[in-house]
């Protein structure tokens, strides 16, 4: 481990520094954290073992893609978008798993990472579907 200095005026500013820096990256850790819980589901669903049914189907029985019946998978609840311009970041946006408002590729989720997310000030709830005024929290 580094030496540190041992007077209490150069610790109060390393202190500040590192106060100052985890809150100006705490987005890219909210970031990072959902990059990671989806990584992670990913590799739990190519983990786990297709389901076979035992015997064969019955008779006259089609798959439902063979007779035009789309499988439809169920959209996440709550998604955070991260916009990246030119200038930079732009705050994050938290909507509705089915909000139209939602550009570029949204990270699903869970109703608590939600709610935890709305109350930093640097995340936004979108002002269209408002996923604040679902999960009762109004911060808008």
């Amino acid at each position: 481990m580094n030496e540190l200095p041992p007077d209490p005026p150069r610790l109060r500013a390393i202190l500040a520094h590192l106060d100052q820096q985890i809150t100006d990256h705490e987005t890219v850790g909210i970031y990072l954290r959902l990059q990671r819980e989806a990584v992670q589901a990913a590799l739990a669903q190519a983990e786990t073992p297709p389901q076979r049914r035992s015997g064969r189907p019955a008779k006259g029985a089609a798959p439902l893609r063979s007779m035009g019946i789309a499988q439809v998978q169920p959209r996440p609840q709550f998604v955070v978008q991260q916009k990246r311009t030119p200038r930079g970041p732009e705050p994050a946006i938290i909507h509705l798993g089915d909000c139209s408002m939602i550009e570029g590729t949204p990270h699903p989720i869970s109703e608590h990472d939600a709610r935890v997310s709305l109350t930093d000030p640097n995340l936004e709830a979108c002002q269209f579907c408002r996923p604040d005024t679902e999960l009762g929290m109004d911060v808008g």
